[in-house]
């Protein structure tokens, strides 16, 4: 799997132009919550903080992340796995609202307190290709685990979902915990290559949104992935969504893709099939 992190991160590099403007909008989520305010990128948008740090065990050692509360107190528990970024603005913005739709959402920092600011290519990709696979896994385990056993968490299993390298998380994850993932969501990204979990095992249906112009996850993989996961037993769909181009869901529209029509249509969407998987 690490081969296809540094695959995924010499595309970046190859192929991501990048935006005249400046952007420090990352932060890590120890800090002040306060939500930034200067030199955001258009449509940025920024959620009402809903949560705060907490730590949980990782395979005898200690990982941190993002939870957030609903204000009715309990619901369906929900993973979201970062970009190659870290866990920056976008995610917990994205957790903070499955919060205020009812969802208890946690977010690891696979980086372990590392985060590349939206205009930093160069260092996200870094981050990315130094990535301990064997870390991640056990860091999302381990959420899954402090999730699952959360008193806010409602039901039996919970959802996962994740963007760019956490869409491709999303599938190594629902196949190492197929005992407590009901629901997964990958976004924009996919495993591929020689490098791929065992699909065999999965026994969440996944619902996934790629975008058509992507030079990362291109739509032809997520077509043969399609097919691989149904030739595999599992209830799988992966959408293409005409005219998009990476990171469309992006709050923080960083690459300047973001189609805000589509993610107002596509997050009830979202939102309705995991509470219907999850309850």
């Amino acid at each position: 799997m690490n081969s296809l992190i540094r695959r995924v991160e010499e595309d970046f590099r190859w192929s991501q132009r990048t935006r005249g403007d400046s952007l420090d909008d990352t932060y890590r989520v120890s800090q002040s919550a306060s939500r930034p305010n200067a030199g955001e990128h258009a449509g940025a948008r920024y959620s009402r903080r809903m949560g705060n740090t907490v730590t949980f065990s990782s395979n005898g050692h200690q990982a941190s992340g993002y939870l957030a509360l609903p204000t009715s107190g309990a619901g369906p528990g929900v993973i979201v796995v970062q970009e190659w970024w870290g866990l920056d603005s976008g995610i917990v913005t994205i957790c903070d609202e499955l919060a205020e739709a009812g969802f208890v959402a946690l977010a690891p920092d696979l980086y372990h307190g590392e985060l590349a600011g939206h205009t930093e290519m160069d260092k996200a990709g870094a981050l990315m290709a130094a990535l301990p696979m064997d870390r991640a896994a056990a860091d999302m385990s381990g959420a899954v685990d402090y999730l699952c056993d959360h008193e806010a968490t409602t039901g039996s299993g919970i959802g996962v979902m994740g963007f760019c390298m956490g869409g491709m998380l999303t599938f190594v994850l629902a196949a190492a915990r197929p005992d407590r993932v009901r629901a997964a969501v990958p976004f924009y990204g996919f495993p591929s290559g020689d490098s791929q979990p065992d699909y065999s095992a999965i026994t969440a249906v996944i619902r996934g949104h790629m975008a058509e112009n992507d030079d990362f996850f291109p739509p032809s993989g997520a077509t043969e992935l399609e097919a691989r996961l149904r030739s595999a037993g599992v209830d799988a769909s992966l959408t293409v969504h005409p005219g998009t181009g990476h990171a469309f869901m992006a709050p923080h529209n960083a690459l300047g893709t973001q189609d805000s029509s589509l993610a107002e249509r596509l997050w009830p969407e979202v939102h309705a099939f995991l509470r219907s998987a999850l309850t």
